[in-house]
């Protein structure tokens, strides 16, 4: 929902939502079929993907208004202070066990530093509208992953699905329009 709605709010010609409506598509073939949705998870979504977008805009406004990694040093900085007490709360004197402070840091800049710095870059080369769309495949990879990792099974509507989130993401990249490089 959240980059998908930021790719819809940038969007400038038709061609543009043609990559939107065929990620949407393709997103809505790997939702589950059937059963009765729970309303507050529905809501819960919902909020998650507005954070999402919200998240998307603001670390594109970020990367311009910081050289470098200087504003997601920032964003992590502030983010840690807030979180603090929370895990100390938590983890007690267990949080000064090296071995644990060691995996902890490789959790941090496998899962954080290191894929935040990326979309951080990518943000600041392209437009938000098409880093939406490329957000977009990340139901897809999952998917994909499932199938070669996990074993899991497709079926002829998640093939589909993955299909339709690739060509839009490669389409919104392939067709964006001129001067949309940051």
């Amino acid at each position: 929902v959240g980059p998908l709605a930021v790719a819809i709010a940038g969007s400038r010609r038709l061609l543009d939502l043609l990559w939107v409506l065929l990620a949407a598509s393709g997103i809505v073939l790997l939702a589950p079929l059937g059963g009765r949705l729970d309303p507050l998870g529905v809501v819960l979504a919902l909020l998650a993907g507005s954070l999402w977008g919200a998240y998307i805009l603001l670390s594109a406004r970020v990367g311009r208004a910081f050289s470098g990694g200087t504003g997601l040093a920032i964003a992590m900085a502030v983010a840690t202070v807030v979180l603090l007490p929370v895990g100390v709360l938590s983890g007690g004197a267990a949080l000064l066990n090296p071995q644990l402070l060691t995996m902890g840091f490789g959790v941090a800049l496998l899962s954080s530093a290191l894929p935040y710095s990326l979309e951080l870059e990518a943000l600041r080369r392209l437009k938000t509208g098409v880093f939406g769309v490329l957000m977009s495949l990340e139901p897809a990879i999952a998917a994909a992953v499932g199938f070669v990792i996990l074993d899991e099974k497709l079926e002829f509507r998640a093939i589909t699905a993955i299909l339709l989130v690739s060509l839009a993401a490669a389409g919104a990249s392939r067709f964006r329009a001129r001067g949309s490089i940051n």
